[in-house]
């Protein structure tokens, strides 16, 4: 009888390995997606040639260009859409941008992974850049921020400022309406029609008293950050975003945090990076270039597992959009998440007489 117990573990335990390998994604964390030697050669090639061509654009523009000339062309905003699911939502952007095809780029990072039930149509179709995987509590979700920027910076001079949004993100206001709130809030330097300097500030919430900032500085380890970023500098706020085309530039160039933030994280229920790199980054390069508030609304009150309050098509109305817009800064909410797809038909229903009648 006890001679033939060993066998039957060992039985028992090769008959369970199946069921240990099905269970196991499910009741282990995901293991943070790393970063590959060639991703990173990749991303770096693309970064170098956007930073020398915007270097040669500006060059080129201060040494040959007539004031004349340097003032005729009109600002663009470059829309950098992350996804890793069908973009519901292009109806609704698609209205957005309807009449304003000299105003505007559309750039589409799309996980490699993604199955398009309705292939993009309109203006978003074939404004796709060379994507890469992305995962949850990893440095990937920056990687593919930064390698959106750096293609928008290539593809176009005439872009100046570039939004972040998701695929659940909707506008909640006209394109006129947008383009000239990013466009009138300027301090002094960018040359403008009198040949006078003014400089745009980029919107992007900086936080440095969040109760959950020490877990999120330590998520890779005690003191793993210093010495590039001490405790006190580091920063948390929104995953997006609206840049200059100056922080844009700094972004791609830098290397210095970058070699902290793409580190794997231990804890990765306190594992933000696309929270932290960039409000980090930007509070500790130039703080008074940045207006430290987000312009995409959020609801986080009964958040789950990370994420924000999802409205449903019950919650859609005119009075949704309108408390959705009001913000708590100077700056009207320009954008709003996260919505379920099934919101798109009662959003479509009052976009003309309530979301772009401003």
């Amino acid at each position: 009888m006890f001679s033939s117990t060993p066998f039957v573990l060992s039985f028992a335990l090769l008959l369970s390995l199946p069921l240990l390998f099905l269970l196991a994604p499910r009741i282990l964390p995901p293991r943070p997606l790393p970063i590959s030697l060639p991703d990173e050669l990749d991303d770096l090639s693309l970064f170098h040639k956007a930073t020398i061509a915007s270097l040669h654009q500006s060059q080129s523009t201060s040494s040959s260009l007539t004031h004349v000339v340097r003032t005729s062309a009109k600002s663009k905003i470059a829309f950098l859409f992350l996804t890793n699911s069908d973009l519901v939502f292009s109806p609704l952007w698609e209205k957005f941008f309807y009449g304003n095809q000299n105003l505007y780029n559309i750039y589409i990072h799309a996980d490699p992974s993604t199955k398009f039930t309705n292939p993009p149509t309109g203006v978003f179709k074939d404004r796709f850049i060379a994507s890469k995987k992305t995962q949850r509590a990893s440095p990937t979700l920056i990687s593919a921020a930064r390698r959106l920027l750096a293609t928008a910076l290539l593809d176009d001079p005439q872009n100046s400022y570039f939004a972040l949004v998701s695929q659940h993100c909707i506008p909640l206001h006209s394109f006129n309406f947008f383009y000239h709130s990013v466009f009138s809030t300027p301090t002094p330097n960018l040359l403008n029609r009198f040949g006078v300097e003014k400089k745009y500030r980029s919107f992007i919430e900086i936080l440095d008293k969040e109760s959950t900032l020490k877990d999120r500085y330590s998520a890779r380890g005690e003191n793993v950050m210093m010495p590039e970023v001490s405790f006190d500098q580091f920063r948390v706020g929104s995953q997006f975003f609206i840049l200059t085309r100056k922080h844009a530039l700094l972004v791609i160039k830098d290397r210095k945090l970058w070699r902290k933030f793409r580190l794997p994280c231990l804890n990765t229920e306190s594992c933000y990076p696309e929270e932290h790199y960039f409000p980090t980054l930007l509070s500790m390069e130039d703080p008074k270039g940045c207006t430290h508030f987000t312009l995409t609304r959020v609801n986080w009150t009964d958040s789950v597992d990370g994420h924000p309050h999802t409205y449903r098509p019950a919650e859609i109305s005119p009075e949704l959009i309108y408390r959705l817009r009001v913000s708590n800064s100077t700056y009207s909410y320009l954008f709003a998440r996260k919505f379920s797809p099934d919101c798109l038909t009662p959003l479509m229903e009052m976009a003309d007489t309530v979301i772009f009648r401003d």
